[in-house]
């Protein structure tokens, strides 16, 4: 009888033996899926610590940006104020008088009415160069919107100074709108006169030649060409 159960139960033991390798299969492939998750788990805990990261900085170039404007129109408004605080002062005090000397006979103020552009050239094209003031002042304005360089928005706000000041006086003096004639009044000696609009729109352009041959763009970024 116990011969007969060894026989009858013999073919259990490959079965179990048999059954033991699956166990240790799927045992490995369990393995295999928790590593793999694992891998998982820590790529999106890298993405989730990226993103945050992406938008830090994303947010932080806003902020920059408006700053940015914020000084190119400060800027601008300086300039424009001064400019027109001191054509006030020359048309009251100083126009139909005799000029003043300020350095002997190199440098006095001397009030004249320039129909032309800066420095008293093109008298004929008056409503020409209103047009191109009206122009490159919605273009500093459109480009205001990508600006992130403080040189750039420095420069650009002497620009707009200075054409906003020598436009208000070409809308609102005489001979008419459009066709007035701007106030001038620094008159070195052997040079052409004019004002501090025409200083400002110099000064600026000169400080945008210069960061130009340096490659910095007005986005705040820099090429080498």
């Amino acid at each position: 009888m116990a011969e007969a159960e060894r026989i009858i139960g013999t073919p259990d033991t490959p079965e179990a033996a048999g059954g033991a390798e699956p166990e240790q299969s799927d045992s490995g492939s369990d393995a295999a899926r928790q590593d793999a998750r694992g891998e998982q788990d820590a790529r999106g805990e890298q993405d989730e610590q990226a993103s945050p990261d992406e938008q830090d900085s994303a947010d932080e170039q806003k902020p920059k940006g408006k700053r940015r404007i914020l000084v190119l129109f400060a800027v601008a408004v300086f300039a424009y104020a001064l400019d027109l605080v001191s054509k006030m002062i020359v048309v009251a005090k100083l126009e139909h008088h005799e000029p003043i000397e300020i350095v002997g006979d190199w440098l006095r103020f001397e009030a004249i009415r320039n129909a032309g552009a800066a420095f008293g050239f093109g008298e004929a094209f008056t409503v020409i160069f209103t047009c191109i003031a009206a122009a490159v002042i919605v273009v500093i304005a459109r480009l205001a919107r990508k600006l992130y360089s403080l040189p750039w928005a420095i420069a650009l706000g002497m620009l707009l100074g200075g054409a906003l000041g020598n436009l208000t006086d070409r809308i609102f003096r005489s001979p008419g709108v459009f066709e007035g004639a701007v106030v001038d009044f620094i008159a070195p000696k052997g040079f052409a006169v004019f004002n501090l609009a025409d200083s400002a729109i110099v000064c600026g352009g000169f400080l945008i030649v210069i960061l130009s041959f340096r490659g910095l763009d007005p986005d705040g970024t820099v090429h080498k060409d």
